[in-house]
């Protein structure tokens, strides 16, 4: 009986050691795979191949150029839904489903679709001076009282002012811009307001051309542009998916079963 627990403790040993070395030689495929879902595989060696750049450019544009496009399509002819951001938010959905489609990292995905959301968001004040630069007429307005603002601008308060066109209308919006802390009632003050009556109308002062109003949505398109380029870089892949090594090894231990001791 000694003889064979000692058999049986030796073999127990063994089985012990070769779990373990086969735990420890799992464990760097792992945090090389657990790495590739998290920042995408880029299994490429040196700079990235031009192909793959292009294409994350070409992606980024499009995405980019589609979020800033309906939301000025739509406030240009006075579509509602698409003048208020969400045609830009279903663009932002299509080219987060596109980089999971394409298996890009999903830290990567989640920082492009928060750019695009940002993106989408920020657009419907830039397309409404887009609209207001290119149709837009200046008048003249009454103003009939001012309101202390809140302090959301940096460095001081926004003012707020109700006025009345030239034939005494009283206009729905309230205009900031031009309405300072000296503005009394009685003052005249210049407005820009769209002749269609599509796009609310605004104060004139600081008013430009239509590249002036998109010209604060530099910055976001530079970066979402940038991130898409990097995600669809990083999701370029040389290996075949795993599943196909499962059949391999298990023939190899079934015909290893079947090799006579």
């Amino acid at each position: 009986m000694r003889p064979l627990r000692a058999e049986a403790r030796r073999k127990g040993v063994a089985r012990m050691r070769r779990g373990r070395h086969s735990a420890l030689a799992a464990e760097p495929h792992l945090m090389a795979r657990l790495r590739g879902m998290v920042w995408g595989p880029a299994e490429f060696v040196g700079p990235p191949p031009f192909r793959l750049t292009a294409k994350g450019f070409l992606v980024g544009s499009l995405a980019a150029g589609a979020i800033v496009g309906s939301t000025v399509a739509g406030a240009w002819y006075g579509i509602t839904g698409l003048a208020a951001g969400e045609g830009g938010l279903v663009c932002a959905a299509l080219l987060v489903l596109y980089l999971c489609r394409v298996r890009a990292g999903r830290a990567l995905v989640g920082v492009v679709a928060v750019l695009a959301v940002c993106l989408a968001l920020r657009t419907p004040p830039a397309a409404a001076g887009v609209v207001l630069a290119e149709r837009g007429r200046v008048e003249s307005v009454v103003v009939t009282s001012v309101d202390g603002g809140s302090t959301d601008v940096p460095g001081g308060g926004r003012y707020l002012c109700s006025v009345i066109d030239q034939y005494g209308v009283p206009m729905k919006v309230r205009i900031w811009r031009g309405c300072e802390q000296t503005t009394r009632p009685g003052d005249a003050i210049a407005v820009v307001y769209d002749v269609k009556g599509r796009v609310p109308p605004r104060g004139a002062e600081g008013g430009g051309t239509a590249l002036d109003a998109l010209s604060g949505l530099g910055g976001w398109l530079a970066v979402l542009v940038s991130a898409c380029v990097v995600a669809v870089v990083r999701s370029y892949r040389l290996t075949l998916p795993e599943p196909t090594d499962v059949p391999q090894h298990r023939g190899q231990i079934c015909s290893s079963r079947l090799v006579p001791p």
